[in-house]
């Protein structure tokens, strides 16, 4: 799963590390963010691959009749985006969400009464991206439209395992050659990606 993601990079070198532009700069700063609070993150669409944009985080499928659902679909699970409601319909839609690092807690006994929380990175910190879908919902109420978004997850690799040893699950981490793959709709990108936790 992924909760919890960070970006440390400053505005310029995501836009050269991803070949885009953000549409507002001025609206960027380097932080920690807490899925839960559905925090506003950079992403690049499939439609506007050359343009960095801020989606809120938790997917409201189109059909909704309001934002509740949002907490739920902080993540999808890529074996079943085909039969879920809140992403079948958007599963053409994807994204690629930015960042350099997550967070994850190992459970210390069986209850998670007892936690050690660990930062996960590629080996040097650099930035890459999770593979995600998007979507646009418009409030009835205000004719608001609101620009959001969910990190795709996969079964856990032995790392991941060893931290997230519960449900055993780890977000979508594309390798940086597939990243337009992802955008283009190719579906071949699940390649185990070296890895780096530490304690926090």
């Amino acid at each position: 799963m992924c909760f919890y993601s960070q970006i440390t990079k400053s505005a310029q070198e995501l836009e050269h590390r991803f070949n885009a532009k953000f549409v507002n700069n001025g609206g960027y700063q380097p932080s920690i963010y807490n899925g839960f609070q559905h925090p506003k993150t950079p992403i690049i669409t499939s439609q506007q691959k050359d343009i960095i944009q801020f989606y809120d985080w938790g997917l409201i499928p189109h059909w909704a009749k309001d934002d509740s659902i949002k907490s739920k679909t902080l993540n999808a699970r890529i074996e079943t985006i085909h039969e879920k409601a809140s992403f079948r319909d958007v599963i053409q839609n994807r994204c690629l969400v930015l960042a350099d690092g997550f967070y994850e807690w190992k459970w210390l006994d069986a209850k998670g009464k007892n936690k050690q929380k660990y930062f996960i990175s590629l080996p040097n910190q650099e930035a890459f991206a999770f593979a995600g879908l998007y979507s646009h919902w418009t409030d009835k109420s205000t004719g608001e439209i609101f620009y959001t978004y969910t990190i795709l997850t996969t079964a856990a690799n032995e790392l991941m395992s060893e931290i997230h040893n519960t449900k055993k699950r780890m977000p979508i981490i594309l390798n940086h050659h597939d990243e337009q793959n992802w955008l283009a709709g190719e579906n071949n990108i699940l390649k185990d990606i070296e890895l780096v936790a530490r304690e926090v």
